[in-house]
């Protein structure tokens, strides 16, 4: 699917997304990333929900996004309480939804101004 975005002015932004891929500024990327508004980070290491752990997201300690989005693959996956509870300690809220639903969600929130990230797991 494409995605048509509105006011985003040098931001990171999902412009299309399908099975095994997403596109961010148009450029396609088939690994699990996160994407802030002005950084994508591209290494990491995720492949499933189950072996999240709160290391995972040490990449966005500096970048203090109010809202953390956690697109889960095709389907819509919670991982375990505790790391929710220890994502939450951080000062830092987190959605969970399948990855389709995350690019979605993102852009709205960037668009809205909004220090958002998304954690996708491709």
């Amino acid at each position: 699917m494409k995605l048509h975005p509105a006011n985003f002015a040098h931001q990171n932004i999902f412009t299309g997304y399908g099975e095994g891929y997403v596109t961010i500024n148009h450029i396609r990327h088939e690994k699990s990333l996160i994407v802030l508004p002005d950084r994508l980070i591209t290494d990491w290491p995720v492949t499933t929900v189950a072996q999240l752990e709160i290391q995972h997201f040490d990449a966005l300690v500096g970048h203090a996004p109010e809202i953390i989005i956690l697109g889960t693959g095709t389907a819509h996956l919670f991982p375990n309480q505790s790391l929710l509870r220890q994502i939450m300690k951080m000062g830092t809220g987190v959605e969970i939804m399948n990855t389709q639903a995350c690019c979605r969600t993102y852009n709205i929130l960037v668009e809205e101004g909004r220090h958002v990230s998304a954690a996708l797991i491709i």
